[in-house]
């Protein structure tokens, strides 16, 4: 007899991620919905209103990479607009994207992610100084691993346990069979968890010295970037260099030193060694290290077959609403795009944890449109960026893959996996701290010669503008597409890397990345289902945040209801 396992929130930081699994009497995963519980909106929001405002009020579309649709949105009227940016304003664009990546994928792995990995509650048994020579097993100069320091964070959770309020650390399913990290590996991974806390602030401290402040930077704008005196201070321009050294230097002795203690822990784990089940693949050039060139590649794999890479064409691009919480006569390209609300609600019905309401699977179920590439499903995301990049022969990129997969003795299959996908991430993150120097440096040079970082964008409220703009955000490719008329917003819509990866079945039956991922999934214990949330979490999924607000024991403490055509 099938089983209807719920898991609502999945995400850590945002409420409104809901994954739901059906499984047979030997707990394998036959069907799953992943759900949306949050209407965005924005879209509808910025119908009348002025271009030069549509950044400022997309990045609150989310609360963590607010930068890419900050400057996404801002890109799509500069190219309505036919607006072509100094390169000064491209290079500061780059940078300050360079950081969001630094700041984002080490927040995602250790404090979003990590706990899927790390047992904690193994690592309070854990003997400090074995784990300090362990340490060395997977850097020459391991950071915040040695044994005074690992006595000292293992005393420091103790006394955090015995307290009772275990903050981040409750709620999980310690203990379970699917964890095969050591005590002392898992001493050391959280040690790198705690360290992860102050780094990452530096790293957002280095987007906020070109944007203004980080989160919702305000350096952006229609022709160009406001940060001039910034650009033009040696001093301003060395800080930004020393935080990017300090950064730089955590990805590389505890960031990259603990994917490839998984890769050796979690090589066999079977949870793991899938959960990549729709191999079509998608990325967008993105990182300007020059004029013209760029750190990662645009392009399309489809069924994993990486020698036939294709390149991008927008045109191919439509949303299906079938089974979303909205109305359409059928597929829609983002030009024509509409967001017309139908929200249908949930079916009642037993679970593992008794009677609860559940996803309608056979109706709507979900505020996530399906995008679909040539009617087909596509994964987006820095397993994608890397996969289209290696495929192209990007030399930077085919020799990180290399040497990843050399250092871990895993084949090239081993990216297709969730091992692989949480891999990618890290790798794509060294590469961008590492290049980043590049773009750092072009801008150092040109400014010698050229100090333009804006141009004065031309309306005429006569004409009717189209445009769009494709970036890579930090959870994948990333598009704004506008429509101007009578010098207002007509039409928006933003396709977001979520969008694309967890999105519900479609009109022909096509199942999306993230369901797909799990189908054929066996859990060890269905009342707690790690290797669940351990994969969907490799996405790095972000919904729309920061609306739900409940206190610790998870009472809501308001609840708010908008009409959402703006009527009050």
């Amino acid at each position: 007899m099938s089983k209807r396992v719920v898991i609502d929130p999945i995400t850590r930081i945002e409420g409104h991620l809901r994954i739901e699994v059906e499984v047979d009497e030997n707990n394998v995963v036959q069907k799953a919905w992943s759900s949306s519980t949050l209407w965005r909106g924005i879209e509808v929001i910025l119908k009348g209103r002025t271009p030069m405002d549509v950044g400022l009020i997309v990045q609150r579309i989310c609360g963590v990479c607010t930068y890419s649709h900050y400057r996404c949105g801002t890109e799509a009227v500069e190219n309505a607009l036919g607006v072509k940016i100094p390169l000064n304003a491209k290079y500061l664009r780059s940078l300050m994207q360079t950081s969001l990546y630094m700041h984002d994928h080490i927040v995602h792995f250790y404090h979003l992610h990590g706990l899927d990995w790390v047992d904690v509650v193994s690592a309070l048994s854990a003997d400090p100084a074995a784990a300090a020579q362990v340490a060395l097993k997977y850097t020459d100069k391991p950071i915040a691993a040695g044994e005074g320091e690992l006595r000292a964070v293992q005393e420091r959770v103790k006394g955090f346990v015995e307290t009772g309020k275990l903050g981040p650390f409750a709620n999980a399913y310690w203990g379970n069979g699917t964890y095969k990290f050591t005590p002392e590996q898992n001493l050391i991974a959280l040690s790198h968890y705690l360290k992860a806390l102050e780094v990452q602030r530096v790293a957002a401290e280095m987007l906020a010295i070109f944007g203004g402040k980080q989160p919702h930077p305000q350096s952006l704008v229609v022709g160009g970037v406001t940060s001039v005196r910034d650009m033009l201070s040696p001093a301003r321009l060395q800080e930004w260099k020393q935080k990017h050294a300090i950064v730089t230097d955590f990805i590389h002795r505890a960031y990259k030193a603990d994917i490839v203690m998984a890769a050796e822990a979690f090589g066999s784990e079977p949870s793991v060694l899938g959960g990549v089940n729709v191999k079509n693949f998608m990325a967008t050039n993105d990182f300007v290290l020059a004029d013209g060139q760029y750190m990662f590649d645009q392009g399309v794999i489809m069924n994993g077959d990486l020698a036939g890479v294709s390149d991008l064409n927008p045109d191919f691009i439509k949303e299906d609403v079938s089974h979303a919480w909205y109305d359409a006569d059928g597929p829609q390209h983002p030009y024509d795009g509409t967001t017309i609300p139908n929200y249908t609600g949930f079916v009642e019905r037993d679970t593992v944890y008794g009677k609860l309401p559940t996803l309608d699977g056979d109706g709507k179920y979900s505020w996530v449109k399906s995008p679909r590439y040539q009617g087909e499903p596509v994964e987006v995301g820095p397993l994608a960026s890397l996969l289209v990049s290696y495929a192209r022969g990007n030399k930077v990129v085919v020799d990180a893959v290399n040497g990843l997969l050399e250092v871990t003795g895993l084949p090239i299959a081993a990216l297709f996996t969730t091992l692989g996908r949480t891999a990618a991430r890290m790798l794509q993150t060294v590469i961008v701290a590492e290049e980043g120097l590049k773009t750092f440096d072009a801008l150092i040079s040109n400014i010698q010669v050229d100090e333009a970082t804006y141009v004065k964008p031309e309306i005429d409220s006569n004409k009717e503008y189209v445009g769009h703009a494709m970036i890579e955000a930090p959870r994948g490719m990333l598009s704004h597409w506008i429509r101007i008329k009578n010098g207002l917003v007509e039409n928006y819509q933003a396709v977001v890397p979520t969008t694309w990866n967890a999105g519900p079945v479609d009109n022909e039956g096509k199942v999306g990345p993230y369901e797909a991922s799990l189908l054929g999934l066996k859990l060890e214990d269905p009342t707690k289902p790690l290797e669940v949330i351990r994969i969907i979490h490799s996405f790095d999924p972000c919904m729309a945040c920061s609306v739900h607000v409940m206190d610790y024991k998870g009472q809501e403490l308001g609840e708010f209801r908008i009409d959402p055509n703006g009527n009050v």
